[in-house]
């Protein structure tokens, strides 16, 4: 069976790139393609991997502009042509799954989510700081990656998400039905500490979107402190907002240092609606409780008292409300309760139910050509 993965970009690192580096491990021999690769911007293991890029990676300050080449995404991902292959799998929140494959390849989509910037519009321009002229340009850009983007989703044989909430939007979206894996949490890399420290995490990629600021709001009225772990294109804006000493950004950390950091926070803030969210299920790893907005996957992953709580509304004032009910009531959550909840998200079960999903819906799509 000849297999092909492909990626959106790699050009930063969190949870699905995680899920590349499993898919590697799962299919050592097939070969990655993706728009860009930045080698810098990700971990050794990528090193060893056989990665095929487009026309894409000759551009200019990609490392700091890769957003505004958006419309040479999908015409990157169209020169990849995989029809030689018999498994595709396409590892997308976006772009990816827009490959071209044969009739008789299978072709397997890990959906991250229908793409945010195109079907959550409104929302994710929000959070964007874009000038005049690029808000005026980007419906129209939008409108064309749309129509796109609904061509390319026949090219996909089956769909799985990363969430029931991300299962709900391909439906809403795509029309299709997909199976809901969760991604994976290398929980046995998190250790249990003795003793807690006397600061709340964040653990993030600094976007606009991530809410993050709702948080540094909310601390410098409450004053107690927060560690923010990450980088990203906001941080500037994000310590323009802070007042006090009490918020420290910490920018990357090694590996070691953060599992030690994850372990001694007195809890783990969550702020945005994400699509799932490996970062509280690190935290819960590490035997500590998250304080989270109640939608997304968020709802998926934490049991409200018992290894967190939500707060529901997106303001300054519900957050402080239940970081206050927190502290109150942090004595009572259970450690080893809390990372036991975690383990169902362990890396090895992931690596089990997509082996088994993708043997099983490749032998189903194999049998169902040759009947045709």
């Amino acid at each position: 069976m000849k297999v092909a993965i492909v990626h959106d970009y790699l050009n930063q690192y969190g949870g699905a790139e995680r899920v590349v580096e499993v898919l590697h491990e799962l299919f050592p021999d097939a070969p990655i393609y993706t728009s860009i690769y930045i080698p810098n911007n990700m971990p050794e293991s990528f090193k060893n991997m056989h990665i095929e890029t487009s026309f894409m990676q000759k551009f200019p300050f990609l490392n700091k502009h890769f957003k505004k080449y958006l419309l040479f995404y999908p015409k990157a991902i169209k020169t990849f042509n995989l029809k030689e292959y018999d498994l595709v799998i396409s590892s997308s929140s976006a772009f990816a799954k827009g490959v071209i494959t044969g009739r008789n390849t299978c072709h397997i989509c890990y959906c991250y989510t229908p793409a945010r910037f195109i079907w959550e519009y409104d929302n994710y321009v929000n959070k964007e700081n874009f000038d005049k002229i690029t808000s005026k340009i980007l419906p129209f850009i939008i409108g064309k990656l749309k129509y796109w983007d609904l061509k390319t989703v026949s090219s996909v044989s089956y769909f799985i998400a990363i969430s029931e909430n991300i299962k709900n939007k391909i439906k809403k979206y795509y029309k299709r039905e997909a199976e809901v894996i969760y991604p994976p949490v290398e929980v046995s890399k998190f250790e249990i500490s003795n003793n807690t420290e006397d600061y709340f995490l964040i653990v993030s990629r600094l976007n606009a979107y991530k809410n993050i600021d709702l948080v540094v709001k909310a601390f410098n009225k409450l004053q107690l402190k927060l560690k923010i772990i990450g980088s990203g294109p906001y941080r500037k804006a994000l310590e323009n907002i802070k007042e006090s000493k009490n918020i420290e950004f910490l920018g990357r950390v090694e590996d070691k240092e953060l599992i030690k950091i994850y372990s001694k926070c007195r809890a783990f803030i969550f702020p945005g609606e994400e699509d799932f969210g490996i970062s509280p299920l690190e935290a819960q790893a590490s035997g500590r409780p998250v304080i989270a907005y109640a939608k997304g996957g968020a709802l998926e992953t934490i049991m409200e008292g018992t290894t967190g709580l939500f707060f529901r509304e997106n303001s300054v004032d519900s957050l402080i409300e239940v970081i206050n009910k927190f502290i109150r009531i942090e004595n009572k959550f259970d450690q080893k309760v809390i990372r036991k909840n975690a383990l169902r998200f362990d890396k090895r079960n992931f690596k089990i139910k997509l082996k088994k999903f993708i043997i099983q819906k490749y032998d189903d799509y194999v049998k169902n050509i040759n009947n045709y």
